[in-house]
């Protein structure tokens, strides 16, 4: 898979195993990502001689700049297991397979600034442009429009894991309107992102580059119909985020991952939670835990 695995000087021994593990267990992370600033491989093993024999105590990776197809970015990462059976004889092929399924306790950290990037990531945008206006009644507008489209979100990481987002909604054939909106981040089945306690942030219509960005006319709409419509938009745009985030439909073979907590810490999102590892993945999937489908 990843040609000749490298070789070590002298008759195989535990040692060598090891070091043979750790090349061919970063060789193999490497090619999950994108792109990664760092990756480390970690093997406990006692006696050495077991790892001969295929048997771990305990395996740990962690890794910085962990890029998922070019456009979801984590801070950090990191997966530690117990136990672990491989088959050594794929190792020596330069392949890392496992004998029987293992969990890991995980830790993700996300920066805001790569939150935000995750927006602008065609399978995320796609999944808030065009939407049908059919269930918005009484919309304050001039004339009808068909769809709506949540464009250039903005989050902001508040304490006690509360966000504040900010974005525009475009109408079509119609006004482009400032939104915000504050938020509880929570987690449901250890595994559903949930955005709990939508609130309208009007204060929030006025910081930010918003205004720059709307074309709404007081000439067009009333200041009271703009207000009202931004505060519909918000609401919302909170509905939709709410469960967009589903670890079920992360494609990543092989792998369940299950959040235990999250919280938020300045400008870092802090992910703890574990992930049943049934086969070591051999490439990138399509990151689908971004949304719903």
């Amino acid at each position: 898979m990843f040609g000749s695995p490298t070789k070590f000087p002298g008759a195989p021994n535990a040692d060598w195993g090891e070091q043979l593990l750790s090349v061919v267990a970063t060789q193999v992370i490497r090619h999950l990502f994108t792109a990664s600033d760092r990756v480390e491989v970690q093997v406990d093993c006692a006696p050495p001689i077991k790892l001969l024999q295929g048997q771990l105590d305990r395996f740990q990776m962690s890794g910085n700049g962990l890029v998922i197809r070019q456009a979801f970015r984590t801070e950090a990462m990191e997966f530690e297991t117990d136990a672990v059976s491989i088959d050594f004889a794929m190792l020596l092929q330069g392949q890392l397979v496992l004998r029987q399924p293992t969990q890991a306790i995980a830790r993700v950290t996300l920066l805001e600034a790569d939150i935000n990037q995750a927006f602008q990531a065609p399978l995320v945008a796609q999944r808030l442009e065009h939407l049908s206006l059919e269930n918005w009644p009484d919309l304050p507008l001039e004339r009808p429009c068909e769809s709506v489209s949540f464009q250039h979100i903005r989050v902001h990481l508040l304490p006690q894991n509360r966000v504040a987002l900010q974005a525009i909604a475009a109408f079509a054939d119609g006004p482009t309107v400032p939104i915000a909106l504050q938020a509880t981040l929570s987690v449901e089945r250890r595994r559903r992102l949930r955005f709990l306690n939508c609130q309208f942030d009007a204060a929030g219509l006025s910081t930010g580059d918003l205004a720059e960005l709307t074309t709404t006319s007081t000439d067009s709409v009333s200041t009271d119909a703009m207000h009202h419509l931004s505060q519909m938009a918000s609401e919302r745009l909170g509905e939709l985020l709410d469960g967009l985030v589903d670890l079920d439909r992360f494609n990543l073979d092989g792998v369940t991952l299950r959040i235990n907590k999250l919280e938020t810490s300045g400008d870092r999102l802090l992910f703890n939670g574990w992930a049943q590892v049934d086969r070591v993945p051999r490439s990138t999937a399509t990151p689908a835990a971004v949304v719903a489908a």
